[in-house]
């Protein structure tokens, strides 16, 4: 079967992203056509950004970009993260035609009430499969835009392999913690002024506004992704303090950093509890819990033998199971089950 892609990601000027999972897709039933974007609004990183509101010039972008993709789809559609997605189930509405649809990455960030939630529910009506990457959100999206369970499913989100070319720093040791969307800062600098120890914070300055910082914690803004992995990378621990309750976030550090075999803390919640073996590829503690946060830093950082431990079995586990081999084959298992539901060869 035909399939049109779209992501805002992909654009013309950045070719080693042009094929995002399609090369993974085992077999050769299905085809695909690649729409790039014409601006780069969306590569604008969020540790950058003043606001996580999608902005008018934005929405414009995604606008033309599921235009193009519309026009030339010869089967389906797939589209990565939910902006794209709803550009596409609008035109479906509007045109009253109806070709398959799969919204995959729906990260929406909540689930919104009022005219937001009746916006999304209109605009989603018709997609025929919704991928979400954490399993909770199955029902959560399923209720909230009362559509059927079977439209969604989970598949872990995916990291391909990130080259380890940093060692711990060993002579001035720190914490990292990095990340914008629902993070728990406030429980992270509680836990960390308690222990007094060096720490590294990567963040879009507004997400701390109003936070009184330790004199421990660093903040770090404005950073490439390869600054990112380095210090991930020289991290003693790698922490990631989340807030989540009805969608998912934080899982692209967790998943980057166990690639990269470093030991990592996430609060356990929607998201995290299915990227974390508890005590086997990381740590899961209370949310809000200074106390569990405190002592699993302390723990990791006084034991390098568990550290390393950790780390291993994180990067053995990401890349059997939060690989772009792995998110391809169960992307080539939805197209396969959409093809046949609409009789496509």
């Amino acid at each position: 079967m035909d399939w049109t892609v779209v992501a805002p990601f992909i654009h013309e000027h950045k070719a080693e992203k042009a094929f995002w999972l399609t090369p993974f897709v085992p077999g050769e039933r299905h085809q695909f056509r690649i729409i790039p974007r014409q601006d780069t609004l969306a590569s604008l990183s969020w540790h950058n950004r003043s606001s996580r509101v999608t902005g008018y010039r934005e929405w414009l972008g995604y606008w033309k970009q599921s235009e193009e993709a519309w026009q030339v789809s010869q089967g389906g559609i797939i589209t990565v993260f939910p902006q794209l997605a709803a550009m596409v189930g609008v035109r479906q509405r509007l045109a009253r035609k109806h070709i398959p649809v799969v919204a995959w990455c729906l990260n929406i960030g909540a689930c919104y009430p009022g005219f937001k939630g009746w916006l999304a529910r209109t605009a989603f009506k018709d997609i025929d499969r919704f991928i979400v990457h954490s399993q909770r959100e199955v029902n959560n999206y399923s209720q909230w835009l009362e559509l059927p369970r079977e439209r969604f499913e989970f598949v872990p989100l995916q990291r391909s392999q990130i080259p380890v070319t940093y060692k711990e720093e060993t002579n001035n040791p720190f914490i990292l913690a990095m990340g914008s969307a629902n993070r728990d800062y406030p429980t992270l600098f509680e836990a960390v002024k308690k222990l007094g120890l060096r720490t590294v914070v990567v963040v879009g300055q507004h997400t701390l506004k109003g936070l009184t910082i330790p004199t421990s914690v660093e903040v770090r803004s404005g950073l490439t992704r390869h600054e990112c992995y380095c210090l991930a990378q020289q991290a003693r621990v790698n922490v990631v303090p989340l807030l989540n309750h009805e969608t998912a976030a934080g899982q692209v550090t967790i998943i980057e950093a166990m690639r990269m075999g470093r030991a990592v803390i996430a609060t356990q919640c929607i998201g995290s509890e299915d990227y974390i073996k508890e005590g086997e590829t990381g740590f899961l503690v209370k949310p809000h819990s200074v106390n569990d946060l405190a002592q699993a830093i302390e723990l990791l950082w006084k034991n390098q033998e568990l550290r390393n431990r950790l780390g291993k079995a994180g990067s053995r586990y990401a890349a059997e199971h939060l690989s772009d081999e792995a998110a391809g084959a169960a992307l080539g298992r939805i197209l396969d089950t959409v093809a046949d539901e609409v009789g496509q060869c």
